[in-house]
């Protein structure tokens, strides 16, 4: 089906890039990614994502890139040698923009073996550290590798390369964790004044050893909520305002990767199981790499057909849409949704009407659509509204 979308139409594109491999996996980890070991093939894996690269310049078709994100697994196991040659092909390959983000995953027990130095002269300007708690025992419980200390000095060695934009990862909603201590986290946290704090709560997701094992002593929902009232409320005390569902920024030091999936935008993907949207006046299209990193490399090195593009069908863009723009903060316009899904804006007032009677969702002055108190406390009802008839 055709977008009716112009190129100057076209939403902003990112890359993402997966680095699959991790020192050790952690047991609520639902992420492609697989423990390292001592023969894990990082140059001839680096020799893949060049080539799956020359493949994704050809969808960008000349569109620049706003934002790149490397991503894993544990990207800060790769050195700052192999990242740089890594972002130097993607240099060599596409137009970035002049503010283009650059941001790596790393977790505290790596990052500072890796060398931020160096990191931050191949190209990383954004470093996203892997926290998740302050509490020693938490962090056991959580099969972490890094210990609180490891936090403190991988911020800091990151200052001290330069790098002024940190988020770090934090999680609540642990096991045996009480109010109290989930708003320590976030102190602690706070106290290392990144730009950026990602708040979540730990989900037991399918196929993950909590979720066939929970952990004992997971909090029931009302404490959740009540940690989650109370978060948000000292972040907002703390400057951190909230833009998402769990994603918190100083001085509008938001993430451009992450508000372009909510946004909607398009983002090309390289590495196993990447998954990418790319747009054109023809269709949405998205596509997913082999997951398994052997697979992916056999078939990147065979000259095999790396992915198969799949067309978005339009009831199914209204409700992706919908599905991503609901957790921001700021909502969305009339105009978005149509320069994004080449939907008319017919097809979205439509659906907007049972949740907006329900109070879920309003209209606000500006025009824009914002999802009420009410509608936050009861977002997976309110996302649910838009599931393809």
């Amino acid at each position: 089906m055709e977008t009716n979308l112009t190129l100057d139409e076209l939403p902003p594109l990112s890359l993402y890039v997966h680095l699959p491999w991790c020192v050790r996996k952690c047991p609520y980890c639902d992420f492609n990614s697989y423990t390292m070991g001592d023969d894990a093939p990082r140059e001839r894996y680096l020799d893949a994502l060049l080539a799956d690269l020359d493949v994704e310049s050809q969808r960008a078709n000349g569109r620049e890139l706003i934002s790149i994100f490397l991503g894993g697994g544990t990207p800060s196991i790769f050195s700052p040698q192999q990242i740089g040659r890594l972002l130097d092909g993607v240099g060599e390959r596409f137009t970035l923009n002049s503010a283009i983000e650059v941001t790596m995953e790393a977790n505290p027990g790596t990052v500072e073996c890796g060398d931020p130095v160096g990191y931050r002269q191949a190209g990383v300007n954004r470093l996203s550290i892997g926290a998740q708690s302050f509490s020693s025992e938490a962090l056991e419980a959580l099969g972490r590798i890094h210990s609180v200390d490891d936090i403190d000095r991988a911020v800091g060695a990151a200052r001290e390369a330069g790098f002024d934009n940190i988020n770090l990862d934090v999680m609540y909603g642990l096991p045996g964790q009480s109010v109290a201590a989930a708003m320590l986290d976030l102190e602690r946290a706070a106290e290392l004044e990144p730009q950026h704090l990602s708040w979540y709560h730990l989900t037991l997701e399918p196929n993950t050893v909590f979720h066939a094992r929970p952990p004992a002593g997971m909090p029931d929902q009302e404490k959740s909520a009540e940690i989650q009232d109370q978060g948000q409320a000292v972040l907002a005390d703390l400057a951190y305002e909230q833009y998402e569902v769990s994603a918190y920024a100083r001085d509008r030091n938001r993430c451009k990767h992450n508000l372009n999936y909510w946004s909607f935008g398009d983002y090309l993907a390289v590495g196993a199981g990447a998954h990418g949207k790319i747009s054109d006046d023809a269709g949405i299209w998205r596509y997913v790499k082999p997951a398994n990193p052997k697979q992916y490399l056999e078939t990147l090195e065979g000259g095999g057909r790396i992915a198969e593009l799949c067309e978005v069908a339009a009831q199914d863009r209204l409700f992706e849409f919908m599905l991503n723009v609901l957790r921001l903060n700021e909502g969305f316009t009339e105009r978005q949704f149509t320069a994004t899904t080449g939907l008319p804006v017919e097809a979205l007032l439509e659906r907007l009407e049972t949740p907006s009677r329900k109070g879920l969702i309003e209209l606000s002055a500006g025009d824009c659509w914002q999802v009420t108190p009410l509608g936050r406390r009861f977002l997976n009802d309110l996302q649910a509204d838009f599931l393809p008839e």
